[in-house]
Formats: structure tokens, sequence, C-alpha cells
């Protein structure tokens, strides 16, 4: 999907740890306000953050904070998910609040947590933001009146055909764990998948917590590597 990666970007850097404020109408002020101070910013970041709001509705938004939401989302879905991959690997205990939120996450530039190439990087981003669409709806919370809202003003958001059908198929389609899972291509891109779903949903919501148990048994996730990615989300929340 062209400009997945800035779509993706937009809505990691400018909703990292913000509340909703007044609905759905609050958050497009805040993207406005996002608009406002930063002048390189293209259009297709700018409405990536009014996604975010459209689709969070009355959620809290994407969970980040410190220098993490300095990065780029693809970085800081690929880095996250790349830091827990190697403390796993190395066998290493994964231990909530190990980590202070300042400490800076390692850059897995041209790894496949975060390809270099564009094409691979964009198509990366799409499957991203199809598993943002899918985590938001895990709880339910996009009734049909809303799913009609958020149809008739996505093209006012500047994102292209091509990107709208995306998402308006992801919107219109059931919650399907698998086929979510399915979008992952390799062991890295599975711990990415799981890492942006654990990123937009609410853990302490029985529905989202469930949905993401099937997901990480649907992506073939060691338990291990799974807490390693909760603590590392929670390290940055």
């Amino acid at each position: 999907m062209k400009d997945a990666k800035n779509i993706l970007d937009s809505l990691i850097q400018n909703f990292g740890q913000s509340r909703t404020q007044g609905g759905l109408g609050g958050m497009a002020e805040q993207a406005k306000g996002a608009w406002d101070r930063q002048s390189g910013m293209t259009k297709g970041a700018i409405a990536g953050g009014g996604l975010l709001a459209l689709l969070l509705g009355g959620k809290n938004s994407v969970r980040m904070a410190g220098g993490a939401m300095k990065m780029g989302g693809l970085a800081v879905v690929g880095s996250l998910a790349y830091k827990a991959f190697q403390d796993w690997q190395a066998g290493q205990k994964a231990q909530v609040g190990a980590e202070p939120a300042a400490t800076p996450l390692p850059a897995p530039e041209g790894t496949p947590f975060n390809p270099t190439d564009p094409e691979a990087a964009d198509d990366l981003a799409t499957r991203l933001v199809q598993t943002m669409v899918a985590a938001a709806k895990a709880d339910g919370h996009v009734t049909p009146d809303e799913l009609q809202r958020i149809e008739s003003q996505l093209g006012e958001l500047g994102l292209g055909p091509e990107a709208e059908r995306l998402i308006q198929a992801e919107l219109n389609a059931p919650l399907d764990v698998g086929r979510i899972a399915e979008l992952a291509r390799t062991p890295e891109e599975a711990a990415e998948i799981y890492t942006m779903s654990l990123l937009v949903v609410d853990e302490e919501n029985p529905a989202e917590k469930g949905y993401l148990a099937m997901l990480a048994a649907r992506l073939n996730l060691d338990p291990g590597l799974v807490e390693h990615l909760h603590a590392k989300v929670a390290s940055v929340a």
C-alpha cells in the first residue's frame, strides 16, 4: 500500500501516550495540531493520525512513551520485537520494569524486523496497518453505527483509494485471528505482528486479552518470547 510506512509512522509518533479528548472530534483536533507543529509531515502521515482517531474512538491510543515516540512506527515495532527476540534467544529471563523507559531502543535497520528496501518496508507496514485495524476491533467497540461513520469519513483523510480499500476491507471483515496470523511470513514478522497488536489492545479487557492469547497461539510464538514482548512493550508504555 502506497505510503503505508508514513501512515504507520504517524500512528506511533503523534499519538503515543495521548488520551482521547471529546471523542472523535477531540482526536481530530489533536491530528490538526500535530500537522501544525510538524510542517515536514506528509499528507499521508497526518491522515494516519486521523485514522487512529477514528479507529480507537474512546479508547487509549497506541501506548508509547519517551524516546520511542520520536521513532517511526515501523522502527518502533521492529525495535521492540527485535530486542525481545534477541533477549529470548539469549536465554534471558523477561522482567517487566527491568529497563527504564528512557533506555534507547536498538535500531534493527536492514534486518527482517525493519527492511531498508522501500518496497519491502511498505509491504510490511501495510500488514502492520491491517494488524492494527484488527486489534482495534478486538473488544467489539466498533459498532455498526461507528463503522458507518468511520467509512463515511475515510474519504476525507486523504489516504488514497488503495489505502481506503484496504482499511474498509479490514473494518468490514469478521475478526479472524487466524487470518491476521497468516500475515506473518517469518518468525520475525510474527513477533512484530504480536507487538503491533499488543501496542493497541487493552490487556485488562477480557476480550482483548483473549484475542492476544489466541493470536500468540496462531503465530506459534514461544511462551518465553511472548513474555519478552510484553516486557519490552511495558518498558515504553
